[in-house]
């Protein structure tokens, strides 16, 4: 995707530098872009604990990286393996609901199991396949943008002319991924097809990433857009003015239970109510095919009240500004996830289609899960 007319993806390294890898501060966008060099796997621990970088599929690419790092700053004393085990755990301790992260962490330690060559070698060989991982994660998302692109064509025939206004929450964006993005991928898509679109964007409280992140990337991209408080998107769906909703997915069980940033739940109560199809966009590692039952396995993760209790912006001289908006001495939850049963969403897309949200459908798309 583009920013400022040049193409960027979201996790880089850069050309003759070896040593580091780069990623955009998120917590700055959308008024300042800062790139974030990240030199140790300590680093990038604390990237993804402290939301420099998020989205599922980012943090797992982040966590790739850093096992490259922590595998160069080993470099040719004994123990690498050892090394990398303890790297892995820290790095799966960072947050504790986006599968993606012990996936990424798993394919990295899984691909230099065994390996016979020099400390160098399984350096390089983890560099190649962090590589690898971030070219299919791009590809990955554009195949579900591909997909999804055709509810939204459907939706556009029935419109004569007038834009498919779809809802999303959160940023499930080419910032939260290497490319593209998962729910955005349709978006991004149609516009570049000429469909016309406009997206209703989730503000999505606390850390506001919706109008933070996906407003940014939207905007940059050209693509009508209209931020939301987080609560209105039930009035637009009782009114017609929502056609579809597209979401993206932090882990999915399967049965098709899907953990997203907290307030997706509400979103697909809404729309279940006033027969608006309510989607879930996703790459295959966001699965969790080891439990059915979103609700009672998928850990929760909870944040500190800070991020209830302040809000950060830039004031009119431009500056930025950290504001309390909640008496000082009252307590905040802080539930960063919740789970949609499978039962109010419409379909799931992955990178090999559409599928109804039951463990039989996932299973005919996923036969190598029976």
């Amino acid at each position: 995707m583009k920013i400022n007319g040049i193409p960027y993806r979201s996790i880089w390294m850069e050309p003759g530098n070896l040593a580091a890898f780069f990623i955009f501060d998120q917590r700055e966008l959308p008024h300042r872009l800062v790139v974030e060099k990240i030199s140790t796997v300590e680093e990038a621990g604390i990237a993804i604990k402290e939301m420099h970088t998020r989205g599922a599929p980012m943090i797992g690419m982040t966590a790739a990286f850093g096992l490259y790092l922590a595998a160069q700053a080993h470099g040719d004393a004994p123990g690498l393996n050892d090394a990398l085990q303890h790297a892995g755990k820290m790095l799966n301790a960072t947050r504790p609901t986006a599968v993606n992260l012990a996936w990424a962490v798993g394919k990295q330690l899984s691909h230099v199991s065994g390996h016979g060559g020099s400390n160098a070698q399984i350096c390089e060989a983890l560099l190649a396949n962090a590589n690898l991982l971030a070219d299919e994660d791009a590809a990955t998302c554009r195949s579900i943008g591909v997909h999804g692109l055709e509810l939204i064509r459907e939706i556009a025939a029935r419109k004569n002319g007038a834009p498919v206004n779809i809802l999303t929450h959160c940023n499930a964006g080419w910032l939260a991924c290497v490319d593209y993005g998962t729910a955005t991928s349709p978006m991004y898509l149609a516009h570049d097809a000429g469909i016309p679109i406009h997206v209703w964007v989730d503000e999505t409280r606390p850390r506001n990433q919706g109008a933070r992140l996906t407003a940014f990337e939207l905007g940059q991209h050209g693509i009508p857009h209209t931020v939301i408080a987080d609560n209105t998107g039930g009035h637009l769906m009782q009114h017609g003015m929502v056609d579809i909703c597209f979401v993206g997915a932090d882990r999915v069980t399967r049965a098709g239970d899907a953990a997203n940033k907290i307030g997706t739940y509400l979103k697909a109560l809404a729309a279940k109510d006033n027969d608006v199809p309510f989607y879930v966009c996703l790459p295959s590692s966001t699965f969790d095919w080891g439990i059915r039952d979103g609700v009672r396995e998928i850990e929760i993760e909870q944040r500190g009240d800070d991020e209830v209790k302040y809000m950060e912006g830039i004031d009119a001289e431009g500056k930025s500004r950290t504001v309390l908006i909640t008496p000082a001495d009252s307590p905040a939850a802080n539930f960063g996830f919740d789970v949609t049963p499978a039962r109010l969403i419409t379909g799931i897309i992955t990178e090999r289609g559409v599928s109804a949200a039951d463990e039989t459908a996932l299973l005919r798309l996923y036969p190598e899960h029976r």
